[in-house]
């Protein structure tokens, strides 16, 4: 009978590796986490929690100016850097000890160290070989900066958390969810913010009314969006770097930051050279039971390019063990999974995009668009955008779409009952609380005229 070392061996600490191997550690497998950096991951260390940190530090700034509108007198109100990240700091040295405890707590043995895959059941640490059943690849994703002169000078998400200063001026080169977040952030506290796409319009792949919306309270904010526009080369100077962009146009700033996407970390840790198929973007490519071309060998979270997110990663990883630790077998459902921005003001959205909902089926389609309550005081005009997309014929609707305050812990809400499979009739039939700005959703009764959606939503 062959003996291994362990039962399972997770490659990576990150949310979904974690969540599998305590998992199967309590359901009495003895497993081992090799993890090069810190225990917790991207999400924990390098994404989610520090940036939503210095995402609740940045909005004091407009807590403080609306304050004024209820009676306030806001004297001397100033904000340290420096202090907030120290305090991020703190917090994440918290949250590392407190997953490393549930790792051992659960009978997980941690290796600190780089683990390579030399055979379909031993990965080497440090050249050192340790032995499994069953081996479970969760290494996450890493930023990528494209090749162009002067690329060494900039900096990506993972240094824009802990950069010593906050720069006053800051180019964001990139549209997603990252870029607009760091610029509602920098934006906020002070600095002068440029975003540089390559596109027209910034949040590629979601509904083309939460793009437009979200573009035009970021410019009321002062950040300039440089549209269909490409960064040509950065060069250091004695006042900055100097960004020249492919329209002939330059700029000085202090600092360049690219969140011009991630790529599976799946490189050098011996996944092809023992016969495990990546795609043409580097990641794991698996089965519905997370199972790669080797069959011993799986995968959760961001390596395997799916839906990037946390939670997805963190249930992908829970059904894993169930499956495979605890005699329950089960798959993970990737409909309905809602997501956030969170940009200033925040983005949140469940279910289809417009563009999406219109393929094979009519829809009708309900906007809702209003100055918050709280701005009415406060004088900031802000404008928030609430949007549902109903299926014709079922009456089922098959998305929400928000922006504005506290979108996403609305959107958490409404993703229930879009699992549920609600209907716009049961919307209707739900009393709202009032006054909130969720109540929208279910006082919606005026479909907007029928149109073909926008060519850049598609």
């Amino acid at each position: 009978m062959v003996r291994y070392d362990y039962d399972l061996i997770t490659l990576g600490a990150g949310s979904g590796g974690v969540r599998a191997s305590r998992l199967a550690g309590r359901y009495g497998a003895k497993v081992a986490v090799i993890e090069s950096s810190r225990v917790g991951g991207t999400c924990v260390m390098r994404g989610c929690v520090p940036k939503k940190l210095l995402v609740y530090g940045a909005h004091f700034a407009a807590h403080f100016e609306d304050a004024v509108g209820f009676g306030w007198t806001v004297d001397g109100a100033r904000h340290d850097w420096g202090k907030m990240i120290a305090a991020k700091n703190k917090e994440l040295d918290r949250l590392e000890g407190a997953y490393n405890r549930m790792l051992r707590d659960a009978n997980v043995n941690v290796v600190a160290g780089r683990g390579v895959i030399a055979d379909p059941h031993t990965v080497e640490v440090d050249g050192r070989p340790m032995t499994a059943e069953k081996l479970l690849v969760s290494v996450g994703g890493w930023p990528v900066i494209p090749d162009f002169p002067g690329r060494e000078h900039v900096i990506t998400s993972n240094e824009a958390l802990d950069l010593p200063e906050r720069p006053r001026r800051i180019v964001i080169v990139g549209g997603g969810y990252i870029a607009v977040e760091f610029a509602g952030i920098f934006a906020a506290l002070g600095s002068e913010v440029t975003l540089v796409i390559r596109a027209g319009q910034i949040l590629r792949g979601f509904d083309e009314d939460v793009r437009a919306t979200l573009s035009a309270e970021l410019e009321k904010q002062g950040i300039r969006i440089h549209r269909d526009c490409l960064i040509r080369s950065v060069e250091k100077t004695a006042s900055g770097y100097s960004v020249y962009y492919d329209q002939g146009e330059e700029m000085v700033v202090d600092c360049v930051m690219f969140a011009t996407g991630r790529a599976p970390n799946t490189s050098r840790i011996g996944l092809a050279e023992v016969g495990v198929k990546l795609n043409d973007k580097g990641a794991v490519a698996v089965d519905e039971w997370n199972r790669s071309s080797v069959d011993n060998i799986f995968a959760v979270g961001d390596v395997t390019d799916r839906v990037n997110l946390t939670p997805v990663a963190i249930n992908e990883g829970r059904v894993f063990a169930e499956t495979f630790f605890n005699k329950n077998p089960m798959t993970l459902d990737y409909r309905n999974i809602a997501s956030a921005v969170f940009s200033q003001p925040p983005v949140a959205v469940v279910g289809l995009t417009e563009a999406q909902a219109r393929i094979g089926r009519q829809v009708r389609v309900f906007i809702s668009r209003f100055r918050p309550m709280k701005h009415t005081l406060s004088g900031r005009q802000e404008s928030t955008m609430m949007k549902l997309i109903v299926d014709k014929a079922t009456d089922r609707v098959l998305g929400c779409h928000m922006v504005g305050d506290d979108a996403a812990e609305i959107i958490q809400g409404l993703a229930v009952a879009l699992t549920c499979g609600a209907t716009k009739a049961q919307f209707d039939a739900t009393v709202g609380i009032h006054p909130t700005a969720a109540e929208e959703f279910v006082t919606m009764r005026d479909p907007v005229p029928d149109k073909e959606p926008a060519a850049a939503d598609m």
